[in-house]
């Protein structure tokens, strides 16, 4: 079972940290990601992290902004969004697959459990 929270109101420029956290299950083989859903549009990939290795992966619309983590004494994972744009309004969804995704880790079919999803509003 997986539960995002940390959504908000956040101005550009500012910094947001959204957190995933795990339950029922050990983490070592599995890759945890976190992926986006703006109105009107398609979920997309956002940043994953291979569990077990610490590998992190981010989309190139995030690179260099945002920060994927992982707390292993507390099976949560973190997603620390800095400066975000107004375009990074999104429903914000973690996710779990039960493998180690080091080339389709942005296949949103890979995973296998889903958090409810927490919404992240950017204002200009």
């Amino acid at each position: 079972q997986l539960q995002a929270f940390g959504g908000g109101l956040v101005q550009a420029g500012g910094s947001l940290r959204l957190s995933c956290a795990a339950s029922g299950r050990a983490l070592s083989a599995y890759t945890l990601g976190w992926f986006r859903q703006a109105p009107g549009k398609d979920r997309e990939f956002v940043a994953a992290i291979i569990w077990s290795t610490s590998d992190a992966y981010y989309a190139d619309s995030v690179k260099g902004r945002f920060t994927i983590s992982g707390d292993y004494a507390k099976n949560t994972m973190y997603l620390e969004m800095n400066s975000p744009k107004p375009e990074d309004t999104a429903v914000y969804y973690c996710a779990a697959g039960s493998g180690l995704y080091y080339f389709d880790y942005a296949r949103e079919r890979r995973y296998d459990y889903w958090g409810q999803g927490t919404l992240v509003t950017v204002s200009s």
